[in-house]
């Protein structure tokens, strides 16, 4: 997310207490624990909000109204020149804020356009590429990385995933809270179940050790950190992945053990892309658009990669049969019948 370091300094303006931003922030972060949002739109909306009122010379959003939040937004769309999803989300961190927070639900906010998507295709590595990029990883980035493309997690799902979630019987692992809030379950490849069973050994004497120490229990949702105080210290609710150092959890202020991060296999699939030798704009999220793409070319019909993936309407799916070798419904070029 871009800083703030380069926003101009407005006019000046009637000195205002800064306490009334904090305040204010505090009621945001309220709302949005109570209505159940994850920490990362927490923190999202948070970032905006300041960035809304620092930028309007912190005066109160109820002293403000349409032309402060269209004059934000075409300054964040001219200025700062943010890529629509960008745009759409401090759109609805704003429109959080008057809504839900300070019970502002004025017409205007319905008549402030929305910036149009742009429309694009999803770089697909070949199999060959693939591997390629594996072999280039070692470590857990490599385990992490065959199991987003095998089963086309996306990343947060497998850092979260938990010890019991994981069915080596059924050949199975359910995928808890994905995008949206639903669960789903996805294949376990059998060519990975070897390393998960030696990630898990692995995992197990950090959880050992931690039940020594009188580490605090890893993060659980509200509502079943209630209902099972003592699952938290559980093995079955211990991460797959758990990080190797301790952090504070930003809610409850609490020091325990949390997933690895993301930015390390971010890291770890940007060198190997090079060491690859990969011509192409490779992210982590690319082995789960291959995975899709290549299921689809391997023949497997287009509502069972809308379940895998856990996409709630078919059409999001469909966005892979434009990538695939013979086009969208398998047409031909002419130039290949000459």
């Amino acid at each position: 997310m871009n800083s703030t370091a380069n926003v101009p300094k407005p006019a000046a303006r009637p000195a205002v207490d800064p306490q009334r931003a904090v305040r204010l922030l505090d009621q945001v972060r309220e709302r949005i624990r109570y209505k159940h949002y994850s920490i990362r739109t927490e923190q999202a909306y948070v970032y905006w909000v300041r960035l809304f009122v620092r930028h309007q010379g912190l005066r109160h959003p109820r002293e403000m109204g349409a032309p402060e939040v269209e004059n934000f937004l075409r300054w964040l769309a001219s200025e700062r020149a943010v890529a629509p999803s960008t745009h759409t989300q401090a759109l609805s961190a704003l429109l959080f804020l008057y809504r839900e927070v300070l019970g502002i639900d004025l017409p205007w906010l319905n008549e402030i356009g929305r910036p149009k998507q742009r429309e694009r295709v999803p770089v697909v590595l070949s199999r060959g590429e693939v591997s390629r990029l594996l072999v280039a990883m070692d470590g857990e980035a490599h385990d992490l990385a065959r199991l987003l493309y095998g089963t086309g997690m996306r990343l947060m799902e497998a850092l979260r995933l938990r010890v019991k979630d994981v069915d080596f019987d059924r050949s199975e692992i359910t995928v808890r809270e994905g995008k949206g809030g639903k669960d789903r379950r996805v294949m376990l490849p059998a060519m990975l179940a070897p390393a998960l069973v030696a990630q898990l050994e692995r995992a197990r004497e950090v959880w050992r050790q931690d039940r020594l120490t009188g580490v605090a229990g890893v993060w659980m949702p509200d509502a079943l950190a209630r209902k099972y105080p003592r699952a938290a210290e559980s093995w079955p609710w211990f991460w797959v992945w758990p990080s190797d150092r301790l952090a504070t959890d930003p809610q409850s202020g609490a020091v325990r053990r949390h997933h690895l991060y993301e930015q390390r296999l971010q890291r770890a699939v940007r060198r190997a892309v090079g060491e690859a030798k990969i011509n192409k704009p490779v992210s982590v999220h690319t082995l789960r658009h291959s995975f899709a793409t290549h299921l689809l070319e391997g023949g497997y019909d287009i509502r069972t990669v809308q379940e895998l993936l856990g996409h709630a309407d078919v059409s999001t799916t469909m966005i892979y049969t434009h990538v695939l070798n013979r086009g969208a419904h398998g047409v031909v070029s002419p130039l290949d019948n000459l």
